[in-house]
């Protein structure tokens, strides 16, 4: 059976076991430009629905439904490619008309699981984290645990998602952090410009959104101090 792991699992992140189960598809009419969903990858060529906006043309179809893996848009198949890729098709597809999406519902089997018996201890020799970490799942390597953004990371990037949100259609979390991280070493809107072409070059974001971009990372830097 193929299993799916999400990339990346925060405090308010569930944990895809993906074994998969019924194939589904929908047909999607794109009255706006955001669809309201959160797309993630697993690294290893599967893409699936992270979280869906309330209220949202995804919202309004029951039958798409979070840990759903996109398997093909239009009959084409996206298995294969990165959750940012599969955004920008979303993107691209035209208004006012619909498309076809085809899905996995994972097998629900959660209910099997027994609960943690109340006299389980942890080892006393176990390390103590502070709490502010994030497990990080890689393709090709082991599990890690890595420091959660700070305030500015994090305030950053929800100005960048929400501006990813009204160019690209779909909320992209982890698109937005990486965008964030590459303003970091960068004093310019010009040298911004450089560098996000050298790292994201395949979305051919145009010059007025790098500079939104840009003036949202500023003004959460000078808000965070």
């Amino acid at each position: 059976m193929q299993k799916l792991l999400g990339g990346q699992i925060g405090l308010e992140d569930f944990i895809f076991a993906h074994v998969r189960g019924q194939r589904k598809e929908v047909q999607v009419l794109k009255t706006e430009d955001a669809l309201g969903l959160t797309i993630t990858d697993n690294g290893a060529g599967y893409a699936f629905i992270k979280r869906i906006k309330e209220g949202s043309i995804i919202n309004r179809i029951e039958a798409v439904c979070v840990g759903d893996s996109i398997e093909a848009i239009n009959d084409h198949s996206i298995v294969g490619c990165r959750h940012y890729e599969v955004a920008k098709m979303l993107r691209e597809l035209p208004k006012a008309q619909p498309f076809t999406l085809r899905l996995v519902q994972p097998k629900r089997a959660f209910d099997m699981i027994g609960q943690r018996s109340r006299g389980s201890k942890c080892p006393v020799e176990a390390k103590v984290s502070s709490g502010r970490e994030t497990l990080r799942l890689r393709a090709g390597g082991p599990a890690t645990l890595e420091e959660v953004p700070g305030e500015f990371e994090e305030e950053a990037s929800q100005k960048v998602d929400d501006l990813l949100e009204s160019y690209m259609g779909i909320r992209d979390p982890e698109l937005a952090s990486t965008m964030v991280e590459t303003s970091k070493a960068t004093a310019t809107v010009q040298e911004f410009a450089r560098r996000l072409d050298s790292v994201l070059g395949e979305f051919g974001f145009p010059d007025e959104f790098v500079v939104e971009v840009w003036a949202a990372i500023a003004e959460a830097r000078e808000a965070c101090g």
